[in-house]
């Protein structure tokens, strides 16, 4: 499946949360990550961001695309991350 992952995080957790992130998926901005993956590490991935995260104070969204990707993505400015990580 797709993924698109968003978070809003404290600055005391975001470094340990971009770093799990990055196992998983592409960082394509700050705080923002996309990438196929399968239900099983998704599910792995939520368990340790829930291990991180305070739910009183932190946020992630995750937009899951079983089909199609986004139908058009457009970059105005500096692209940032990439697909270099690959699982």
């Amino acid at each position: 499946m797709r993924v698109i992952l968003v978070y809003d995080i404290n600055e005391k957790r975001v470094a340990k949360v971009l770093k799990t992130c990055r196992k998983y998926l592409h960082w394509v901005q700050n705080s923002v990550f996309e990438g196929e993956i399968s239900e099983a590490k998704l599910e792995k991935l939520k368990i340790e961001l829930k291990k991180i995260i305070n739910p009183e104070e932190d946020s992630i969204i995750i937009y899951t695309f079983r089909s199609e990707w986004y139908t058009r993505r457009e970059i105005i400015g500096i692209e940032r991350g990439g697909e270099e990580i690959i699982i």
